[in-house]
């Protein structure tokens, strides 16, 4: 079985404060995505480069303090893949992608494993253009991966797809997360590109979010969003077992979530 997690730790130095890395110790993950780190280079470096056995590559943004990405593993990748391509949003460092190719004898398919944070659009509408350019641009580019490889996108995409992914859907179908064209773009996704909600192939119920708003008391009354997602190819989505939020502790404003493939790297 292999077990892949996917969490925004909104400041890996906050959520370490908070008992990320002795959870991560106790989670027994093979492969852990992590975003929106907030650092640079110099703070990963022997300190955050390995978590619970697993080493990490990592992508970082250029402006300090800022959006990057981590992907945890604890098998070696064939290769690893910083940015796709784009030069707006690779400066944002929302992209890293780690590559398992397998020996032809095996008879088992080459699989990218991706940690991905999506812009978010709520700071304005120039950041909300900005959103639906990195999705003009991602689309296309995770067709072609997806067309070579089994491909498992994790992140926090920054979208709610339906309503039963969050709570107050109504009163949220004009602003960001929740746009029509937010949502048509992940309809697209899977619909015609052939990606799947892992999460959702698996778990049907309503009320199962992994981000919270700090106003209020969303985290306590449980007013929440799906956010984050297992972006699938659909060779490896049906090797998807079990899934899980975690919600026992908080390490950010976003939970973890687990899932469980019958397969090992």
């Amino acid at each position: 079985m292999f077990r892949l997690v996917s969490l925004n730790l909104n400041g890996i130095r906050s959520a370490a404060a908070k008992g990320f890395e002795a959870w991560a110790e106790g989670v027994g993950a093979d492969c852990m995505g992590v975003q929106e780190i907030k650092c640079q280079a110099e703070t990963v470096e022997g300190r955050f480069d390995a978590v619970a056995g697993m080493k990490g590559h990592f992508h970082f943004a250029e402006k300090k303090g800022y959006s990057g990405v981590g992907l945890y593993s604890r098998r070696r990748p064939s290769a690893v893949r910083l940015g796709f391509g784009d030069k707006e949003f690779d400066a944002e460092g929302r992209y890293v992608e780690a590559r398992f190719d397998r020996p032809s004898r095996k008879k088992l398919p080459n699989l990218s494993i991706v940690s991905c944070y999506f812009p978010s659009g709520s700071s304005g509408e120039h950041r909300q253009a900005a959103k639906f350019r990195f999705l003009e641009r991602m689309a296309p580019y995770l067709e072609k991966l997806g067309k070579q490889r089994e491909v498992i996108l994790v992140g926090d995409i920054n979208i709610a797809h339906k309503e039963i992914d969050l709570k107050n859907w109504k009163g949220n179908r004009k602003n960001s997360g929740f746009l029509p064209e937010e949502r048509a773009w992940m309809t697209r996704l899977f619909e015609e590109l052939g990606f799947v909600d892992v999460f959702r192939t698996l778990n049907t119920h309503p009320e199962q979010y992994t981000w919270w708003s700090n106003r209020g008391q969303a985290w306590a009354k449980n007013v929440g969003w799906r956010l984050d997602y297992h972006l699938a190819t659909p060779g490896v989505a049906e090797l998807a077992k079990s899934e899980h939020i975690y919600l026992e502790q908080r390490f950010s404003d976003h939970a973890p979530l687990v899932i469980d493939y019958a397969f090992t790297l």
